[in-house]
């Protein structure tokens, strides 16, 4: 028998499978410092945070190369991840 791979996206890829194509624009989205967003795995493996933090609300840092520095809270610790803009989304901003 073959024996399974364990590797960092197993049994995950069908969970990130997509409808539409990637476009350019979701490659070069700018952000600004301070900007809120969401984590949002799409399937590009390149720059994608662990599979854990999807769907995590947290704070643009700073850029750095073509990615995003993006703080989130993980229990009571803060956490930096640097994430490309593919799998980030802004945040929707409730009106009160």
């Amino acid at each position: 028998m073959v024996k399974r791979s364990k590797g960092f996206f197993s049994k995950g890829t069908k969970s990130t499978r997509m409808q539409k194509k990637l476009t350019v624009n979701e490659f070069v989205k700018p952000f600004s410092p301070g900007e809120k967003v969401v984590i949002a795995i799409k399937p590009y493996f390149k720059g994608v945070p662990h599979p854990r933090y999807n769907g995590r609300g947290g704070e643009v840092v700073r850029k750095q190369g073509n990615s995003y520095v993006v703080r989130i809270r993980d229990g009571k610790s803060r956490k930096e991840l640097i994430v490309s803009p593919v799998h980030i989304t802004r945040a929707a901003v409730k009106a009160a």
